[in-house]
């Protein structure tokens, strides 16, 4: 054995393969026919941020971002064709991805703004103002 990767017949490329594993099952967090969508959230003080990966589009008439009952979904219709001496590749479709929003999230607040082809997703959180209750205990 020389120590060196070989591809098999009937097997995929290696890149092939971390690209199907980097990006997930097809249907998980998205919808049957459709591709998902690389994401980072994280909930700071008061705001819930979501940053999506979207390379190559025209944020004004490629992306639609749509909450309902507490779910955020973004999707983008892409076409891009990359051409080189000997080889031309196209991507495209609809991809799309849902998340579920943190409780109390005001929706209707929502912004977006893209930038770098990173579409960034910023929806207000209000503190919940928990109180403490202690409760008494009966002996019966």
């Amino acid at each position: 054995m020389s120590g060196m990767i070989e591809r098999l017949p009937g097997w995929p490329a290696f890149p092939d393969l971390i690209g199907w594993v980097e990006g997930g099952l097809p249907t998980v967090h998205t919808v049957p026919g459709t591709h998902g969508i690389r994401i980072e959230e994280r909930l700071t003080e008061g705001t819930y941020v979501l940053r999506a990966e979207l390379p190559g589009i025209d944020p004004a008439k490629d992306v639609e971002i749509t909450i309902t009952e507490g779910v955020l979904t973004l999707r983008s219709d892409r076409t891009e064709e990359t051409k080189e001496k000997h080889h031309t590749e196209f991507r495209y479709g609809t991809f799309t991805r849902s998340v579920r929003l943190p409780a109390g999230t005001k929706g209707d607040e929502a912004t977006a703004d893209y930038k770098n082809g990173v579409l960034t997703i910023t929806v207000p959180v209000p503190e919940a103002k928990a109180g403490t209750r202690t409760i008494p205990v009966r002996q019966v």
